[in-house]
């Protein structure tokens, strides 16, 4: 196998370093540049030909966005944005550029903090070689969605205390899943009669963030859940990063939404089956489920849970999956309805739970 070919963008030289002598202890990866800032980077992006470019989004003379920008018109490549949590707006915005994920980065300055960083780069790494099926030029995995968020559309008249949701909208997602979610909460716009759950591998403290700029689309009130939380017509709730989420019945209150910690068999936080498996009992034929961009396998047995209740279940193609490994191992249960790209699929949604 060809070693992967990395380029380490950082305005930091203790910052550079380091991630690259982590990127270069890694097996088959290779360390082929590093550079200062953007218009730097953009130079050795042309001249090296990396595989995959770390990014830090702070930077003098050319920040992050403007190479991401130039970048992505000129030679689409993987970048993984590397920063820290007091930038976390910022991270959503690159990540709608045309990052495919982030690795969170405690501190700028603090050594220890830096170094924890590792078995995300080490997780990455894996991600990026399994970026694209044989045969399909990995640039064309990179491109960015390209949203039209509006502050404009009209919130829903608030609803009669006591309605219940129409229909259930589940997602899962995970490696380019906060773009993808972005565009499909924009085709559920005009969801009012139903309510969605997210379960979005992220970690603690973005998900708020990330919640609120969902909120901004227009349309559905989105927050991050903290608690216990009745389910209601035209509202979504956000997994926060590091815990689990669940459907329940209450008595007195109906369907509610439950934060939880995780557990020994839950390998990925958010865990996307544990949503999955906890609503088909309670909701049933009320689910419309759907498995979005993600490496790994989370969903596939909560979609079997949902098919046997009588859910609905969607899975995002490879068309435009930037990691088609979740939505392809829900694909192979059998249990899919419909396979679709992320424009049509946004729009199934909304016409199945509208």
């Amino acid at each position: 196998m060809k070693p992967m070919r990395v380029l380490v963008v950082d305005d930091s030289a203790y910052n550079r370093r380091t991630i690259s002598d982590m990127l270069s202890s890694l097996a088959g990866v290779e360390v082929v540049g590093k550079a200062g800032d953007g218009d730097e980077a953009l130079r050795l992006a042309s001249e090296l030909l990396p595989d995959l470019i770390t990014l830090d989004l702070e930077m003098p003379r050319m920040d992050g966005f403007t190479f991401l920008r130039l970048l992505m018109a000129r030679r689409p490549t993987p970048v993984v944005v590397v920063s820290g949590y007091s930038a976390k707006e910022n991270v959503f915005r690159a990540l709608e550029l045309g990052a495919i994920d982030f690795i969170a980065k405690p501190s700028r300055t603090v050594a220890s903090d830096l170094s924890s960083i590792s078995e995300s780069l080490t997780n990455m790494v894996q991600v990026i070689r399994q970026l694209a099926p044989p045969g399909l030029d990995p640039a064309r995995r990179v491109a960015p969605v390209r949203t039209n968020e509006s502050a404009n559309v009209a919130r829903p008249e608030t609803r009669a205390e006591g309605a219940e949701p129409k229909k259930v909208v589940l997602i899962g997602s995970s490696t380019g899943g906060p773009t993808a979610l972005i565009e499909v909460f924009r085709r559920m716009s005009s969801l009012q009669a139903s309510s969605v759950v997210v379960a979005q591998h992220m970690p603690e403290r973005f998900t708020k963030t990330f919640a609120d700029r969902l909120d901004r689309i227009g349309g559905l009130r989105v927050f991050e859940a903290s608690g216990v939380h009745r389910l209601e017509p035209g509202v979504a709730w956000v997994c926060p990063g590091g815990k689990c989420i669940e459907l329940a019945h209450e008595r007195g209150q109906g369907l509610v939404v439950k934060v939880v910690r995780p557990d020994a068999q839950d390998r990925y936080l958010p865990s996307v089956d544990r949503l999955f498996a906890s609503a088909a009992p309670v909701a049933g034929s009320k689910i419309v489920a759907a498995v979005l961009t993600g490496m790994g396998d989370d969903g596939a047995k909560g979609v079997l849970a949902i098919k046997s209740a009588g859910g609905v279940i969607l899975a995002e193609s490879p068309e435009t999956a930037v990691i088609y490994g979740m939505p392809g191992a829900a694909v192979r249960t059998g249990a899919v309805d419909y396979h679709l790209p992320l424009r049509t699929l946004g729009d199934k949604i909304a016409e199945l739970a509208g």
